[in-house]
């Protein structure tokens, strides 16, 4: 289903005008330097909004996950998915729980401000996830058990390098500002452990210890340019997901037992 769903978006991205030039593909970056149409876009989305650039709010996305998703067997089913999105309007963070996930609390949680109009849902319009919670921890905390949470890492909390043109630096301020309320969530967390595994709040409090995981790969997304982040095209969907396959493979041969037993990331090293 997971291969299904992102052919579908290669497909859709098939028609757009973000397609890697043949210099792009020779140079292996699978980044979209070469072409004048990225450039272009990059200008006048500078200037245009979503709301004059697609006065209708054509999103593709919202018709491949109504052909793909089943919703009425995801609302009713025993896990427990949360999605997030930013309410424009208040500025709060919204958590979508597992019996109101649809097409547009998806489409809420994934809104860019400056690729798409904001979504509206019972008379609120939402943005992107990530500016409130990026992830959100609370919900995995207050309304799940396990003693395990394994993050993901999309968007790299470290660079080794200083950017140094104008879109790397918006780039990395955007990196820089999703990853902000995560890291003050994770400075908390990070502090309530370490009272934990000292007892001094033993009998006071209904926080548990949770053991933390990461799976990241951030030196190898670090050759991956900025631009590529618009490339759809089926080749670098394909290399993206064999690098995931790759690296939780890896993860899992080093960590495995690890879970359920201790964490196997330094909360205070990276987050502090």
């Amino acid at each position: 289903m997971l291969r299904t769903f992102w052919r579908r978006i290669a497909e859709c991205a098939s028609y757009g005008i973000f397609q890697p030039t043949p210099l792009d593909r020779l140079l292996g970056h699978h980044d979209l330097d070469h072409s004048p149409l990225y450039w272009a876009f990059d200008a006048v989305t500078r200037t245009l909004s979503p709301y004059q650039l697609n006065p209708t709010g054509v999103n593709p996305l919202g018709d491949v996950l109504s052909e793909l998703v089943d919703f009425d067997r995801l609302q009713s089913t025993d896990i427990k998915l949360f999605v997030c999105a930013t309410n424009v309007r208040t500025g709060k963070i919204r958590v979508f729980q597992p019996h109101e996930i649809s097409v547009d609390a998806l489409l809420a949680s994934a809104c860019l401000p400056t690729l798409f109009r904001a979504v509206e849902i019972e008379g609120e319009c939402y943005w992107d996830g990530g500016f409130m919670g990026n992830p959100a921890m609370f919900p995995l905390l207050n309304a799940c058990q396990a003693s395990d949470i394994i993050l993901i890492e999309i968007n790299p909390i470290r660079a080794d390098e200083i950017p140094t043109t104008a879109r790397a630096i918006i780039d990395r301020m955007k990196d820089i500002s999703f990853n902000a309320t995560m890291m003050r969530e994770m400075r908390t967390i990070a502090f309530v452990t370490q009272l934990l595994e000292q007892h001094r709040l033993t009998n006071r409090t209904r926080y548990r210890r949770i053991l933390f995981h990461m799976i990241e790969a951030e030196r190898e997304i670090a050759r991956f340019g900025v631009s590529s982040k618009l490339n759809a095209d089926w080749d670098f969907l394909t290399t993206l997901f064999e690098l995931g396959r790759s690296t939780a493979t890896q993860w899992l041969d080093r960590h495995y037992d690890s879970l359920g037993n201790e964490p196997s990331m330094d909360l205070q090293q990276l987050f502090f």
